[in-house]
């Protein structure tokens, strides 16, 4: 293992705060920046919104020579040098937008050591004459934009990246990076094999974006379930993603006769359009542009409060990667993907003209995508889970189903333990449909020759019906109590199944009629934390000086200031030069140039309105509640103040915005992290007092089961829990799951 000296991190922080304003890494940039600066070949694999760019531009400014970054479009380029030259970064781009004088210019430029980056499109850099320019300058490093566009297993596969392997050939002593947000093994593996990388550094970080609040809805009333999400963010950015080009056009004009201003985007406009429709969104002279997936990767907009998908993505790979447009500047988001079952079949009718090999994987991530807009967990843990991480957090907070969107099912347990009995006692052998046939109490044929009727799970949920069985074996599968094996989908309980029907653990079922609604808006969530001291009214003023500050110069309002810089500035109220150029991202130049205008717009609105200025009211990161030691999630976190008071579980779920059995789980978060040891605050006393008499009598025989079917009715699972926890705190617990 390679020591990292302070030696190697000092002029990477200090380069970093002196131009971007920011004075610590985040998860993974400080590795990925020693492997630059060491020259060792790198993949690295960082979620939209990570800074994943800073990860070859500050090395570049430490590293003599010039730095060269391959980049897919002209525009992501153009967005990427206005944003370093802001900072005082001096960075250019060759592409077929400039003219003869303007590439002379930056040639010019290259020779004379000023330039530290240059952007260029794969096509460019392959051809002759740039690749023998390049030879003859000093070049620090290649750095690769984008890299999933290598692999033919990638997502968004381009020919063109394919041809970049002969860069090891022409440029045999300098190290070559990549960087992408979505990447499985398969495709990282085959990255590197292109490239010729034999020992290179991979940095694999967490899929998760935790300031993300997904949603999945099934659509039906498309327009009113789009309107909706927009309406809680009027004078904010979004995208709304549509499957067909005429889909894209009728929303753009059904929003504008709603009132909102919407722009389309897809290949059918001509390239003037498509430009000068992205260009209003970008510089924030239209709030929705409503496209195709053909938009979003020439972007780099910081500010995106929502994306809503009124069609189903092509992947998940694809979802992680247009939903990830949203949040980039780590603040929070919403994402709604509405489905519809026909969706999955257009796709698979589009999909029609590849060739075999790749329609079947293209078929396979239909599949995964369809598992998981119909499951029923985690939306966070589903999705990192796709790309082989764990998210251990039981609840993200910041999804329909662990913000209590959907109505949890009385008694989850026995219904859970009626359906895994089931598929025991059909020793294993059969799929779905059939199970959800024995357990309604079907006369099938096949029913009545296998016997099946004589079963004891015969008919034991037929009041309930067929669709809201079949559901709960869905949500089963989905939490990973089942599991489908084999060409025909054969269920089969795993261990955790198992630790269900002993009543070791309690799974979570929603009603049916619960996964049909759409109008479920988020409840309190990541967005109190982010907006935690920030006065709403200065941080609109200072949106405004943001939008003619970056009007006067012709460049998106983002790269003047991200939408988190100016919460900060609406939370601390900086009235000193000195005092704004400590804000995280206000970096020296930023500050010599908007400083003035920006101090006093504050100076002025806390005068007017009465508020306190120069405040060092900065929070706690909220991205760092999931990093360290702590497996306690953001939502419980916030319902420990009410507890401590000595709320009641009703009354915390009311102040909070949840279903009782979510604040069932943050008492129990509570009580562990707080190490409490009384429970008569949540359970009556004499409750409380049976329960501990019982725990000592089985003395942790057949779990939690076995003192409930002791104490039934009169006790819950739940007082059971609470009872046990406070008994694990005193140093009187078993091994009883609590």
């Amino acid at each position: 293992m390679t020591t990292t000296l302070p030696t190697e991190t000092a002029p990477l922080l200090d380069t970093m705060r002196r131009f971007w304003g920011y004075d610590e890494f985040r998860p993974l940039q400080r590795e990925a920046m020693l492997a630059v600066m060491r020259d060792r070949d790198s993949v690295v694999v960082m979620p939209t919104g990570g800074g994943k760019s800073l990860c070859y531009q500050i090395p570049a400014l430490c590293k003599p020579g010039l730095a060269v970054v391959i980049s897919p479009l002209i525009s992501l380029m153009k967005d990427q040098v206005d944003a370093l030259e802001a900072c005082g970064v001096a960075a250019a781009c060759a592409n077929s937008s400039q003219s003869v004088d303007e590439k002379r210019r930056v040639a010019e430029r290259i020779r004379g050591g000023e330039l530290k980056l240059l952007y260029l499109s794969p096509e460019r850099l392959l051809s002759d004459k740039t690749l023998e320019f390049l030879q003859s300058v000093p070049v620090s490093f290649l750095a690769i934009d984008e890299a999933h566009c290598i692999s033919e297993w990638g997502h968004d596969f381009r020919p063109e990246y394919r041809q970049l392997k002969v860069l090891r050939q022409r440029f045999p002593k300098i190290a070559i990076h990549c960087y992408t947000a979505t990447a499985t093994e398969k495709v990282r593996d085959d990255i590197a094999r292109q490239l010729g990388f034999e020992d290179h550094e991979l940095l694999v970080g967490s899929f998760d974006r935790p300031n993300l609040i997904y949603h999945v809805a099934r659509r039906n009333d498309r327009l009113a379930q789009i309107v909706e999400v927009i309406a809680r963010h009027k004078t904010e950015s979004g995208i709304v993603y549509c499957i067909r080009r005429a889909d894209v056009e009728e929303i753009a004009a059904q929003l504008n006769a709603a009132g909102y201003r919407a722009l389309p985007y897809h290949a059918g406009l001509s390239d003037q359009q498509r430009k000068s429709n992205q260009e209003a969104f970008i510089q924030e002279r239209v709030e929705t542009i409503v496209a195709t997936v053909a938009f979003g990767m020439g972007i780099d907009k910081s500010n995106v409060r929502y994306v809503v998908h009124a069609g189903l993505p092509k992947s998940l790979e694809n979802y992680q990667q247009e939903s990830g447009r949203a949040g980039r500047d780590g603040l929070e988001a919403e994402c709604h993907l509405l489905y519809s079952a026909g969706d999955v079949v257009l796709w698979k009718r589009m999909l029609g003209e590849l060739p075999p090999e790749a329609r079947l994987a293209a078929e396979q991530s239909l599949v995964a995508l369809d598992a998981f807009c119909t499951g029923h967990a985690c939306r966070h843990r589903a999705l990192v889970r796709y790309f082989g991480q764990l998210l251990e957090q039981t609840d993200c907070g910041a999804c329909d189903f662990c913000l209590g969107d959907h109505e949890p099912i009385e008694e989850p347990l026995i219904v859970a333990q009626k359906i895994l009995s089931c598929v025991v006692r059909l020793n294993e052998r059969f799929g779905a449909g059939y199970t959800v046939k024995v357990l309604v109490g079907s006369r099938d044929k096949r029913i009545l020759e296998q016997q099946h009727e004589q079963l004891s799970t015969y008919g034991l949920l037929m009041s309930d019906g067929a669709e809201s069985v079949r559901d709960w074996i869905e949500q089963l599968v989905s939490q990973e109590f089942l599991t489908k094996t084999g060409e025909y989908s054969v269920l089969k309980l795993t261990d955790a199944g198992r630790k269900v029907l002993r009543g070791e653990v309690v799974p979570r079922l929603i009603k049916t009629a619960a996964v049909e609604s759409s109008r479920s808006a988020p409840k309190k969530n990541r967005a109190d934390v982010d907006w935690e001291g920030v006065d709403r009214g200065l941080f609109d003023a200072l949106r405004e000086v943001r939008r003619c500050r970056a009007e006067e110069l012709g460049l998106p309002a983002y790269i003047v200031f991200g939408d988190a810089t100016l919460r900060e500035l609406a939370r601390d109220r900086p009235t000193t030069l000195d005092r704004f150029g400590k804000v995280r991202g206000v970096g020296a130049k930023k500050c010599a140039d908007f400083g003035e205008e920006f101090v006093r717009a504050i100076a002025e609105y806390a005068r007017e309105h009465g508020l306190e200025t120069d405040r060092d009211a900065r929070p706690i990161p909220p991205a760092r509640l999931r990093e360290g030691t702590s497996k306690i999630s953001r939502s419980s976190r916030a319902a420990f103040v009410h507890f401590a008071e000595g709320k009641s579980i009703a009354e915390v779920a009311k102040r909070m915005g949840r279903a009782e059995s979510t604040a069932q789980g943050y008492l129990a978060d509570y009580l562990k992290a707080e190490s409490i040891t009384d429970p008569t605050p949540w359970v009556p006393r004499e409750t409380a007092e049976r329960i501990e008499q019982t725990a000592t009598e089985t003395s942790g025989e057949g779990g939690m089961r076995a003192i409930f079917e002791k104490l039934q009715p009169s006790v819950t699972y739940n007082d059971i829990r609470i009872v046990l926890i406070c008994r694990n705190n005193r140093g009187l617990g078993d091994s009883r799951p609590a």
